[in-house]
């Protein structure tokens, strides 16, 4: 082994120690929770000393809500730049959905997730910040687009709030369950496509306008 290979990775790539802290963070928030994760592991995990975290992080909860900056939310700036008004709106909310879905079986999204649901009760400032940077930011999207679809008579008339609440909630728990298959013999020979093509017909179908 070489003496370059053998040092520490933040030693050889500096410029790349705040990535590495945010992966193993990641790492970390993964295995042992957001309440049970120590900075010590992540330092650990990262091949840092603990001091080196807070020279970028000030504590836990700042590492959490830069490792949503860092993958959740870039995917919903993409989403912004890409034209949601273009084609029907059936074409728009479904290019939006598969998109949705994709970075949702991400193992980011699985594990933010599952933290989301289990365990950010007992962090108020970090729910707040997760509703207002992720939550209401992929609600407005969605919203965009059903209203569109409801002015022009593609959709029934619903609440488009709700329905934008509905989706997320479909598309964020089957996500969870395609990560844990052996516990849902009905999804053990569904590919992810086909569990996509199962929830958007379902939704989709759900918002068409009744014939008159």
């Amino acid at each position: 082994m070489t003496p370059a290979a053998s040092e520490p990775r933040w030693r050889r790539l500096p410029e790349e120690r705040p990535n590495q802290i945010l992966q193993a963070a990641l790492e970390v928030f993964d295995e042992q929770g957001l309440a049970g994760a120590r900075l010590e592991d992540i330092a650990k995990r990262a091949g840092v000393s603990k001091g080196t975290i807070y020279l970028y992080f000030p504590n836990k909860e700042e590492l959490f809500r830069e490792v949503v900056r860092a993958t959740v939310v870039p995917a919903i700036i993409e989403g912004d730049q890409q034209l949601l008004d273009e084609g029907t709106a059936s074409d728009a909310l479904r290019r939006q959905m598969r998109r949705y879905w994709e970075f949702s079986r991400t193992r980011a999204a699985t594990t933010i997730h599952r933290l989301v649901i289990g365990e950010l009760h007992r962090f108020p400032d970090l729910s707040t910040f997760y509703m207002n940077d992720v939550v209401m930011r992929k609600r407005d999207q969605v919203l965009r687009i059903l209203q569109r679809g409801i002015d022009s008579g593609e959709f029934r008339q619903v609440d488009p709030a709700v329905a934008s609440r509905m989706m997320g909630a479909m598309y964020s728990m089957h996500a969870l369950y395609c990560s844990n298959r052996q516990a849902f013999p009905d999804l053990q020979t569904k590919t992810d496509d086909q569990v996509f093509e199962q929830i958007a017909d379902f939704y989709l179908h759900a918002l068409r306008a009744c014939p008159q």
